[in-house]
């Protein structure tokens, strides 16, 4: 599969921008992109009650129009950089903003979001990517921030357990690796002999995608040796599965999802 249809979460942060120009970078001379803003209409204080004074309400209304007008200013100055023309398209939608962009998503070939760590980004428009992953069942890529556009796609890394999320991953991301150079199979921990590791790397070649094999440890944890390869070794890409676990379990524990996602240095492709 080819990617030509992609969506981006773009809420204003830095980090958003930094997905945005990933994902023009992505579309080539063909892809269209799409940024969408998503943004909840959830109030502390409900502005339509009763109570609330008319001039209140103006006010709420305004500071929340304010908010949105300044992301979408964001994206208006950004547009001329990104050379896509008619390909690149700005949607808003209201809503839960998880669930507007998973039930988005679905209409798209891959969801682009930024790595957004920054407290300074509003609460209307907070995004969480991976529960984004877990609803939407298309494939999730989170840019960090900053994060070069122009990087050379030379090496792309599979995180790989024999699981179903990663088989997912491996085959959300294909039309991705297609087009690194090579691509290593990573599994950390586990012996070879009890992973199907030899027939991975045939289906990867299967699709003119050279590919190796790497075994790491998994101490001090399967998140900080991802992480710390990742630093290392500093492919373009990585890609892996999410919450084989449950999502309770990963939320109250802190799952390998979670803490990759929130210390990457690299792309991290996600699928569930």
């Amino acid at each position: 599969m080819s990617v030509r249809n992609i969506l981006v979460a773009f809420n204003g942060s830095e980090s958003a921008l930094s997905a945005l120009k990933y994902a023009a970078a992505l579309a080539g001379g063909t892809a269209h992109v799409t940024a969408l803003l998503a943004y909840s209409t959830h109030e502390t204080v409900d502005s339509r009650a009763a109570w609330v004074p008319v001039k209140a309400r103006e006010i709420i209304a305004e500071a929340n129009a304010e908010i949105l007008a300044e992301v979408e200013g964001r994206f208006d100055t950004a547009r001329a950089a990104l050379g896509l023309g008619s390909r690149l398209h700005f949607q808003r939608a209201p809503g839960r903003v998880d669930m507007v962009l998973s039930q988005a998503a679905r209409n798209y070939d891959l969801l682009v979001v930024g790595q957004d760590l920054s407290e300074e980004v509003d609460t209307h428009v907070i995004l969480h990517p991976d529960r984004i992953a877990l609803l939407s069942g298309r494939p999730v890529l989170i840019i960090p921030e900053g994060y070069k556009a122009e990087a050379a796609r030379q090496h792309a890394v599979v995180a790989w357990d024999g699981g179903r999320a990663a088989a997912r991953a491996l085959s959300d991301g294909l039309s991705l690796l297609e087009g690194q150079g090579r691509v290593t199979v990573l599994t950390v921990g586990q012996t070879v002999e009890s992973l199907p590791v030899s027939d991975v790397v045939r289906h990867l070649e299967r699709h003119d995608v050279v590919a190796t094999h790497e075994q790491i440890a998994a101490d001090p944890g399967i998140a900080r040796a991802l992480l710390a390869y990742c630093r290392a070794q500093t492919p373009s890409l990585l890609i892996m599965g999410a919450y084989e676990h449950s999502k309770f379990r990963e939320d109250f524990l802190g799952g390998v999802t979670a803490r990759v996602l929130r210390d990457t240095p690299v792309p991290v492709l996600l699928s569930h």
